[in-house]
């Protein structure tokens, strides 16, 4: 059985050379008359940052840094792919490019640790990683109180982390929403998220009419000496508050 580290270069080098090649194909239709539209963006700009996104991916690739290759060859992917939204070019892809999966995570994300990074590091091992931020409505219902951090500064946070393929704002009222906006073939849970893999699996093929793969990141990292998650950190914070002014 091959690696997480085997399956992360594997993907690297597959989006490398597919967007090396649709770059060069675009390139190469650049002059093409029947090409030109009318609009407001210099094609020729976009199509070099996506090239320059490619070359990123190649010498991160090189150096042995294939998380990085696969985040730098991504982004060149999304721009390649906006021409075709825009109306402007056709990208070409080569025609024995791979099918990237889609995985879902969910979570609250209420105060992002290495233990959060963790759990998306592994889920963007498995394909192209999506992530639902629970609503602030839904983590009043949950535990009972407002989160810490609102969900724009959240989705924010989150957004920002490397492995995240698109981060968004889930439903107020289904959770099953979000996974039909996303339609992932893999759906990854956390160590202590509440849902029984089997009968999530089963919710998702009654509304949906397919059964995806759910997996569970089955263990909490102890990233500082007794901490393992927020809980963890609240009470440190607490204590030392406690402690500072007694």
């Amino acid at each position: 059985m091959a690696s997480e580290a085997d399956v992360i270069a594997e993907r690297a080098l597959k989006y490398i050379r597919n967007a090396r090649t649709a770059v060069e194909r675009l390139k190469s239709r650049l002059g093409q008359e029947n090409d030109r539209r009318s609009i407001s963006i210099d094609i020729e700009s976009l199509i070099d940052a996506a090239e320059r996104y490619v070359g990123d991916a190649e010498y991160y690739a090189a150096k042995g840094d294939y998380a990085t290759a696969l985040s730098a060859a991504s982004y060149a992917e999304g721009l390649i792919d906006s021409l075709k939204y825009l109306g402007v070019l056709e990208p070409e892809w080569p025609d024995e490019g791979f099918e990237e999966k889609r995985v879902f995570v969910g979570g609250t994300f209420e105060i992002l640790h290495p233990g959060h990074v963790e759990l998306l590091r592994y889920a963007s091992s498995l394909g192209r990683l999506y992530v639902v931020i629970a609503r602030d409505s839904t983590v009043e219902k949950i535990k009972g109180r407002k989160p810490i951090l609102g969900e724009k500064s959240r989705l924010k946070v989150v957004s920002a982390v490397r492995y995240v393929y698109n981060a968004f704002l889930g439903s107020e009222k289904d959770f099953l929403d979000s996974v039909e906006k996303v339609k992932p073939d893999i759906i990854v849970l956390g160590p202590d998220q509440g849902f029984d893999e089997e009968q999530l699996a089963a919710m998702v093929e009654a509304r949906l009419g397919y059964r995806p793969e759910v997996v569970r990141f089955g263990y909490k990292l102890e990233f500082e000496q007794g901490i393992k998650g927020v809980r963890d950190i609240y009470r440190e914070v607490c204590s030392r508050l406690c402690n500072s002014e007694s």
